[in-house]
């Protein structure tokens, strides 16, 4: 009987965004699954720090983004390159230390996993002031960089693209610290059923385009229901997922205004076998989330690309569009346009399909796991003494 004690990965996450929680759990399930004699934990770690804070800033966070989303574009081009404005801004964020390092004295973790960025900047930090000696990866849920994912005492970084690792590399991140392994999606995304049994478990006519809508986690969706009735103008009948996240109130709305839709509608609220819908659709309209875009890109599934939030969604949205992943529209009447031509003609979307399956992803957590037990071995756990307590409370100084 092997009584060894497991190593415990340690994996650092927030909710403020569906996608850092998703590649969290994605890690998370890989380390269970292939990692012998290891336990890994997942903290939220806006949760942790700020507990009192965490319910209204969150809160704050998702009418912001929906209500006004020119104050966050502007926050994120402000500091999009490290500047005085950036590091002041980002110095609040600083400001839990104290409680991830008494977390991390607990845990005692092999090896840490950022996935939220502020997650990787304390523990950077915790590196600098000589209060840790642990292992850092950080992996970017997004196809762009931004200063707040960068620091100088992260270990390896994980990146979904070729072009993210050239422009760390331009930004001055050393070669062999970055790996491109894409944006880890959870291993449901490589065992799922075969197509022919899916078209029979939820009834879909396989000679009729079908069509799958995903609003993110919370249901954002560019205009709403009129968007959504503009569908009616689609003069060939599709076979139509809706999939409205959290957003109860909007999957009502949407059962009483499309009941008479001459579609073959679904709407569904949030979904835990996306994989599946993903599998029998012909196309996915979405806004281009990191995490969603993938999941899709493993499915080898077409994305047409509308309502992209401002800063890092807009460069995700022009990327997946240069490499051919996606097609976008930027108002309704072309949105509705192009679904009409794609289900007319569907070569586009053959040709899409090409390129997905050129650029697969579906063993993206494994790579990126392999990454991270990597980086585990490369340095010892620095054993928490004396020192590091009387440290403690040189932190808030030197913020």
């Amino acid at each position: 009987m092997n009584n060894r004690e497991q190593d415990k990965y340690l994996i650092l996450s927030a909710t403020f965004g569906e996608g850092h929680k998703q590649v969290a759990n994605a890690i998370s399930e890989a380390v269970n699954d292939m990692v012998a004699d290891a336990e890994p934990i997942t903290i939220d770690i806006v949760e942790w720090v700020h507990p009192n804070l965490y319910p209204i800033s969150h809160y704050i966070y998702k009418k912001s983004i929906k209500k006004f989303p020119q104050v966050y574009s502007f926050l994120y081009k402000k500091t999009r390159v490290k500047n005085s404005f950036s590091v002041k801004l980002n110095s609040i964020f600083l400001s839990g230390m104290q409680t991830v390092l008494k977390i991390i004295q607990e845990i005692k973790p092999k090896v840490v996993v950022s996935t939220y960025p502020f997650a990787a900047g304390i523990i950077s930090r915790l590196k600098e002031q000589g209060l840790i000696d642990i292992p850092a990866v950080t992996i970017i849920t997004d196809y762009t960089d931004h200063s707040y994912w960068i620091h100088p005492s992260t270990d390896q970084y994980v990146v979904g693209s070729a072009q993210l690792r050239d422009q760390l590399i331009r930004l001055g991140v050393e070669k062999d610290k970055i790996k491109n392994t894409g944006i880890p999606v959870r291993k449901r995304f490589m065992d799922v059923l075969p197509k022919d049994l899916l078209l029979d478990k939820y009834m879909i006519n396989p000679n009729m385009f079908t069509l799958l809508i995903m609003g993110g986690g919370d249901g954002f969706f560019g205009k709403g229901l009129s968007t959504f009735k503009a569908l009616e103008s689609i003069s060939t009948p599709i076979q139509l997922f809706i999939v409205c996240g959290k957003n109860k109130k909007l999957k009502t709305q949407l059962e009483w205004e499309l009941k008479d839709s001459k579609h073959d509608v679904r709407i569904l609220g949030y979904c835990e076998s996306i994989e599946e819908l993903m599998v029998i659709s012909d196309l996915m309209i979405s806004k281009p989330g990191g995490v969603t875009t993938s999941e899709a890109m493993a499915m080898d599934l077409p994305i047409l690309i509308y309502h992209s939030l401002p800063g890092q969604e807009e460069d995700n949205a022009e990327y997946l569009c240069r490499s051919g992943f996606a097609l976008s529209a930027q108002s309704e009447k072309e949105l509705i346009a192009q679904v009409e031509n794609l289900v007319r003609d569907s070569a586009p979307l053959r040709w899409m399909k090409q390129r997905l399956k050129k650029h697969q992803t579906k063993t993206s957590s494994t790579d990126a796991l392999h990454v991270i037990v990597e980086a585990a071995r490369c340095r010892p756990l620095l054993n928490v003494n004396d020192r590091t307590i009387h440290k403690q409370k040189e932190i808030e100084v030197s913020i």
